[in-house]
């Protein structure tokens, strides 16, 4: 008699099945509807093939579309190995590495074979085209056990040294698995995969591009060609994706920022930027708009170097942890001869910040701190340097050199909850300002951490406990706990923005440290008159002035606020007989604080507007001979399309009232 197992499935309900029975099979018996949709199995909480036998008791849930992160990942997994198996039915002989997932599709590194050229963007048609067959083919992926000693010796005689040289590099007794795809190509993978080609869609996938990669990230290793791919669950939600990155391609702030004049980015200070006049206004709003919010909240602005001695460093745990990141210097430089090497071995080191909080706590430690001059907040828009990797820097978003809005925040226990939903609610009036939604994210203990796990638990329950109070621990804000994700000495909060196109950027945190204090001995006197640790907040709502910029610029398409807008007018003449006129309009919106300018070229009006669009100048007040004999103006905003015919007070009266920028005070 076979061997009954017990399967619970997700309602509570239960039934017996016989042992070797798969979670297909159990879909099937369920309903063919349910048969025809399962794609995978969460097997008592792990994925895993729908076609792999149960074997003992089982919880059981079956994973289908409506499951979309799940089935997402499994897609892509799929629509990777497919790619590879298209590239050497194309091109027998290609050479495969690795190919997972990504966040909106999947890779898959080859190596072409010998003779050919690496592999280009006129190659995709083809592969989409053999890719497509191969779906359509519908083959079964069925899961292997192999040992490691048959695997080793299969993939040297197919001639895949990489994947030789990985499975030789597996730990002994390890169970190794390998998919084939029908009965005539194979991969090693861990899985799970979809129970065949034909579960995915042939029209959900899209070749993006290539790019050169190296086996296993190593330069000195062989070049290899990383072929991109977007692939989804059905056509709709990859026509979706393409129009946000069609979307995204015109918001790309790079080319926004050239076509507003605000900053540019060269060789010789790679990873830091170049701030143009009109940028830089957009810096200056965004810095008086931030010390505004400070003052209100009770912050004291101070200002630190940007070079410490290394010992500092090595105190404060960032030595250990963060040394390949920072940029380091010797203190002093001897005097040399032309020829001779410019810094000995001999000179003590010093490091460019990365990071602002040591040197807060330096200032903390100047004289005696009572209890009663706690929560003591110290604010710095500071200027930090991290040796960011060549490839990873982009644009705005990730440079070498930034400027933080950096405070934290030195207070007592019984005052860590309240401190952090004051800064929930102050964030929160912040990203409403600049027209964003958000979630919230509390980032827990990683595996490599300093401080005890007692410590830990306290600081994770304060900041859970303040989201809580601030009323926005539920589904609205999108709370969500992530484990593993906080930093090295503090659980954080995490703000991710949505922007106008859905995507989603981590900016602001705010972070319970107890660490710090302690390596650095910061302490305050109690009211019992000891010596006690303050609690260290460390928080940012911008994260940086760069990236908040840059975020701003592509959530806006460049069309900023008018506060923040670089020109927020342009009067523009018709005929030169107007030019007194339009000199006067601009005195008079220059007067009343609005950032202006009078074009008075000899161009035609449609060329001078065409132009001021690209460059996203918000009102265009367009004045003729008839505006300047009755006192009034054109105004275009942009964006619209009809112009408003409105006197010259009227004007000045609404571009007054458009162009306040939000106040925090108070």
């Amino acid at each position: 008699m076979t061997d009954q197992i017990k399967i619970t499935l997700p309602d509570g309900s239960s039934r017996e099945v016989a042992s070797g029975t798969t979670p297909a099979q159990i879909a099937a018996d369920i309903g063919p509807g349910l048969a025809k949709a399962a794609l995978a199995a969460r097997i008592d909480g792990e994925i895993r093939d729908i076609m792999r036998p149960l074997e003992v008791d089982t919880e059981l849930a079956l994973i289908t579309s409506r499951d979309e992160e799940e089935a997402l990942e499994l897609a892509r997994h799929d629509y990777a190995h497919v790619l590879a198996e298209a590239v050497q039915a194309l091109w027998p002989g290609t050479q495969i590495t690795f190919g997972p997932s990504t966040d909106d599709g999947f890779y898959y590194d080859v190596m072409a074979p010998k003779g050919r050229e690496p592999f280009s963007m006129d190659d995709l048609p083809a592969i989409e085209e053999k890719m497509r067959e191969i779906i359509k083919a519908d083959k079964p992926l069925r899961r292997e056990a192999w040992s490691r000693a048959d695997l080793i010796a299969k993939w040297e005689s197919d001639g895949e040294k990489f994947k030789s040289e990985w499975a030789a590099e597996l730990p002994e007794g390890e169970e190794l698995t390998v998919y084939w795809s029908g009965d005539d190509w194979m991969d090693m993978c861990r899985g799970p995969h979809l129970a065949s080609t034909g579960k995915l869609d042939p029209k959900a996938f899209k070749l993006m591009r290539v790019a050169g990669a190296y086996w296993r990230g190593d330069q000195r290793n062989e070049q290899l060609t990383r072929i991109y791919g977007t692939g989804w669950l059905n056509k709709k939600q990859l026509n979706a994706h393409l129009h946000r990155l069609e979307e995204a391609a015109k918001r790309d702030h790079r080319k926004l920022g050239q076509e507003m004049d605000l900053f540019h980015l060269q060789y010789e200070a790679h990873g830091s930027v170049f701030w143009h006049p009109q940028g830089f206004v957009i810096w200056r709003e965004l810095e008086a708009y931030m010390r505004r919010a400070i003052d209100g909240a009770g912050y004291q602005e101070v200002k630190t170097p940007q070079i410490m001695d290394a010992k500092q460093w090595e105190q404060s745990g960032h030595w250990g942890k963060y040394r390949e990141n920072m940029f380091v210097v010797p203190d002093e430089v001897p005097s040399v001869e032309d020829d001779a090497p410019l810094v000995t071995g001999d000179a003590d080191m010093m490091a460019i910040k990365p990071m602002n909080c040591p040197a807060h706590v330096l200032i903390f430690k100047q004289g005696i701190k009572s209890y009663r001059d706690l929560p003591l907040r110290i604010y710095e828009n500071g200027c930090c340097h991290r040796n960011e990797p060549h490839g990873a820097l982009h644009g705005l978003m990730r440079v070498r050199q930034f400027t933080q809005d950096d405070a934290h925040i030195f207070c007592r226990e019984d005052q860590i909850v309240e401190e952090v939903r004051k800064f929930c609610e102050l964030a929160d009036r912040v990203y409403n300002d600049f027209g964003f939604t958000y979630s919230v994210k509390l980032a827990l203990r990683p595996d490599e951490r300093y401080g005890s796990d007692e410590d830990w638990d306290k600081a994770e329950e304060e900041l859970r406990q303040a989201v809580i109070d601030a009323g926005m621990a539920n589904e609205e804000y999108g709370w969500e706990e992530l484990p593993g994700e906080g930093a090295f000495y503090a659980p954080k909060l995490e703000w991710h923005l949505t922007d106008a196109i859905g995507r989603t950027w981590q900016v602001g945190t705010i972070q319970s440290d107890r660490v710090l204090p302690e390596r650095l001995d910061a302490s305050y006197i109690a009211e019992d008159g000891e010596r006690h640790r303050p609690i260290m907040l460390h928080r940012a709502i911008f994260g940086s002035y760069e990236r908040f910029i840059g975020i701003l610029i592509e959530h806006y398409a460049g069309k900023l606020p008018l506060w923040l807008a670089p020109t927020q007018a342009v009067v523009a003449t018709i005929v030169t007989d107007a030019n007194d006129y339009a000199e006067k309009v601009a005195e008079r919106l220059r007067a009343e604080g609005i950032r202006v300018e009078a074009d008075l070229r000899n161009e035609k009006i449609n060329y001078k507007v065409r132009e001021h669009s690209v460059g996203k100048i918000p009102n265009i007040l367009v004045v003729g001979m008839r505006e300047a004999e009755e006192g009034k103006v054109a105004l275009r905003q942009l964006g619209q399309k009809e112009q408003q015919f409105l006197t010259l007070d009227e004007a000045v009266t609404l571009l007054i009232e458009e162009a306040r920028a939000p106040d925090l005070k108070g």
